[in-house]
């Protein structure tokens, strides 16, 4: 089965669950009304952190930003203030985890001819960091720094977390 199969095939299983399972379908419905998210999460663009998954939470409850090294950018800068200002979400959670690619990039002085500017954000949040734990942590607590910086005026709470791939926990910082 080729990639696109696999996304067809996917989506068709959704399609048939939801058929199967009237909570589902309901809810469902009432997503096609509009959202309501409570939370906005910014997290890695990793395959292996899908706050959806890992917070148990299914469609509609997360408003998530997704990209590499959780970097906050111009693009992801216009939909967080979409979400606070029009979703008015009132929680902000800023999303690192454990073994990300970027912040190993970050430490090893990795280069990328699109990455860099991604690289070198982190570089300037993790310092000297060469723990890949505590950098994660580093660069998740600057990230909220810099949205506390950009949206003064939000009434909201911005935190950040560390997903640990190994335990499966997240671990919300200070």
């Amino acid at each position: 089965m080729n990639e696109k199969e696999l996304l067809i095939k996917g989506n068709e299983y959704f399609v048939d669950l939801a058929k199967k399972d009237i909570k589902l379908e309901n809810s469902l419905n009432e997503l096609v009304k509009g959202q309501h998210p409570p939370v906005l999460v910014i997290a890695c663009s990793d395959s292996r952190v899908s706050p959806e998954e890992i917070f148990s939470l299914g469609l509609g409850y997360l408003f998530v930003i997704r990209t590499a090294g959780n970097v906050i950018n111009e693009g992801e800068l216009a939909s967080v203030e979409y979400g606070i200002e029009h979703l008015h979400i009132k929680y902000v959670l800023v999303l690192g985890h454990t073994h990300c690619g970027a912040i190993h990039a970050s430490i090893h002085n990795e280069k990328g001819k699109y990455l860099d500017p991604i690289l070198n954000r982190i570089k300037k949040n993790i310092l000297d960091e060469k723990d890949e734990y505590k950098a994660s942590e580093k660069n998740a607590l600057e990230e909220v720094k810099f949205l506390k910086d950009k949206f003064k005026e939000y009434d909201g709470k911005i935190e950040a977390a560390v997903y640990d791939l190994e335990t499966r926990k997240v671990n919300f910082l200070e």
